[in-house]
This record gives structure tokens, C-alpha cells and sequence, in this order.
């Protein structure tokens, strides 16, 4: 698996020359890349999401769209259009920006809900249907979304069946004073930096290490863990709303990305404890008498971790 671990430190140091002190934030994102998975990052504006997505997509040498979400944004302006054409009398297809390698959505909360039901369909199966037509996507499709958790005035919240759809929700926080500290010197010039980033992978790359992490080996004991944290999720007094089936089959798959970031061949505990918060943020539901007294989701999982027993590391 160093090949894999190689991999994910160029795009990290490529990344890391435009994103500045958060290589935690860009591990998780790497991790649900070679998942196969979508990511929505709640967080207040200002703190680099856009930038970040740039990046990624320039490392990958991916196509980069980007979607600015409000309340009159229509399907189609996401998944593109037929114009007639005059000239040679038939309907030319216009892709919209969901055509792409690297979508990033910004302030996805903002779309109406008829909107934002306009990715499910390419979240789930990487295509979209277009006047009773399938389109396929690009492969690989990656969806950034960015919604802000502390302003609602004008937003319309995701459902929670929806939120379910991505792989990670992630909280990028701000920065050290080290790393705003960089942040100013480097932009001191007329372009911003994330131009002049070139790609360190490729698209094939990425491909062919998805399949290789899913062979990835993961032991019954790790397996019995992953469960174990999924059924405390499904009766601790907490939650309104436990771990679905595809929760933990995201957990699953995403400690083993982990390991092989990591460049192991094998799961180990931490593997699952490292990507379990990302992973189930977007997928519980605490009881709002629990929510009265404080007790937010992120607080509730870390109980979860707590109380579950952690097996001992496996040997290979």
C-alpha cells in the first residue's frame, strides 16, 4: 500500500501549498475520494472551502465546476439543457456543471429543496436523467457541497435522507495563527497561488486505487468493532436516529482507506476511530431533550466511542 501512501502525500503537500495548517481536513476528503464518496463541509464562510476544492481538483487534473446555490436556481441549471439549433434544425445538448470531475456547491442549504433533489440521483449512481434521458458522469464524480450551520435566514435544510447521501460531513475550523499567518504573506500578489498548482495525479490513478482499497484486509475483530459502534448508535438513549446499514458500510470502507493512506494492508482500531466522527456527524439524530441540555452531535458520538470496548490491534 505505499503506493497508495505516496499518492496521498502529493496531493497533500500540493494541496498544503494553497491550504494552509489543516492536513487532518485534507486526509478525510482523500479518504472519501478513494471511496467513492461526496463530502459536505459545514462551516462558517471565509475559512478556504472553495480554495480547498480547487486544489483537489487541480492535483487530481480533474475538471473543477462550481455551483453558487439560491433559491432560484433550477435542475437545469445544473444538469444542463437541449437548445435548438436553428441551423441544423435539432436540439443540441448543453452540459451543466454537474458534468465534471470535482463539483463544488456552495451554500447548498440555499437551493430549494426541488433543487437540491437534483443530486441525489448523481450522488447515488454517478448519472442524471435529462428530458427521459440518462446521462452518464464523469468518472470519477466528487461532489464538495459547503453549507453554513449558524446562519438560516433564507436556507432551506437538508433532509436528513439527503444528508445521508454523503460520505463525510466535515468541520474545517479555523486556522493556527501559524497558518493565517501564511495565509496573508501568500496573498500578496495579484493572482491568487491555487493558479498556479499543477497535477500531481491522475484521474486513472485514483480509479485503480479505489479498487485496490477495497480488497483491503479488515479482520472479524475490526469488523465485529465497526458493528459494535453501529449498534450502540442504534440503542443508546441519545439518539433519536441510529446508524443505517449504509452507515456502517461507510464506516467499513472508510477505515480501510484510511489504513491504506496510512500505507498499511490491514485495519487496525484506530483506522475506524480516526474516520468515525466525519463519517456518522451527517447520519444520527439526538433527541432534542438531550439537545436542550447541550449535548450537540459531536458530543454524543464521542460517548459512543467511549463506551464501546476497543479490540486489540490485529496481528498481520
Amino acid at each position: 500500500m505505499n503506493e497508495i501512501r505516496d499518492w496521498a502525500d502529493r496531493i497533500r503537500k500540493n494541496t498544503g501549498l494553497v491550504f494552509y495548517g489543516k492536513e487532518d481536513v485534507i486526509d478525510q476528503i482523500l479518504t472519501a475520494l478513494l471511496c467513492g464518496g461526496h463530502v459536505l463541509l459545514e462551516d462558517v464562510p471565509g475559512l478556504g472551502k472553495t480554495i480547498l476544492a480547487r486544489s483537489i481538483a487541480a492535483s487530481l487534473g480533474g475538471i473543477f465546476n462550481r455551483i453558487q446555490a439560491t433559491p432560484d436556481l433550477l435542475p437545469n441549471d445544473i444538469l444542463g439543457v437541449s437548445i435548438y439549433n436553428s441551423r441544423e434544425e435539432q436540439f443540441i445538448f448543453t452540459p451543466g456543471p454537474i458534468h465534471s470531475n470535482v463539483l463544488l456547491v456552495d451554500e447548498i442549504n440555499r437551493a430549494t429543496p426541488r433543487t437540491q433533489s437534483a443530486f441525489l440521483e448523481a450522488m447515488a449512481e454517478s448519472q442524471v436523467s435529462i428530458e427521459g434521458e440518462i446521462r452518464p458522469l464523469p468518472d470519477p464524480f466528487f461532489i464538495l457541497a459547503t453549507e453554513n450551520p449558524s446562519e438560516f435566514e433564507g436556507t432551506f435544510p437538508l433532509p436528513e435522507a439527503q444528508k445521508d447521501r454523503f460520505f463525510m460531513t466535515i468541520n474545517i475550523g479555523y486556522p493556527s495563527r501559524e497558518a493565517e499567518i501564511m495565509i496573508l504573506e501568500s496573498q500578496r500578489r495579484l493572482t491568487h497561488p491555487v493558479n498556479d498548482l499543477e497535477a500531481v495525479s491522475s484521474l486513472d490513478e485514483l480509479l485503480k486505487f479505489r479498487a485496490r482499497v477495497l480488497a483491503l484486509h479488515v479482520s472479524p475483530e475490526v469488523r465485529d468493532y465497526v458493528l459494535n459502534l453501529v449498534d450502540e448508535t442504534r440503542n443508546n438513549s441519545l439518539f433519536h436516529l441510529g446508524i443505517s446499514p449504509r452507515g456502517s458500510l461507510a464506516l467499513y470502507k472508510g477505515a480501510q482507506a484510511k489504513a491504506a493512506i496510512e500505507g498499511r494492508d490491514y485495519v487496525i482500531p484506530e483506522d475506524v476511530i480516526a474516520v468515525f466522527m466525519p463519517i456518522m456527524r451527517q447520519r444520527v439524530i439526538v433527541k432534542p431533550e438531550h439537545q436542550i441540555r447541550g449535548i450537540g452531535i459531536d458530543e454524543a458520538l464521542r460517548s459512543v466511542l467511549d463506551k464501546v470496548e476497543v479490540p486489540p490491534v490485529p496481528v498481520r
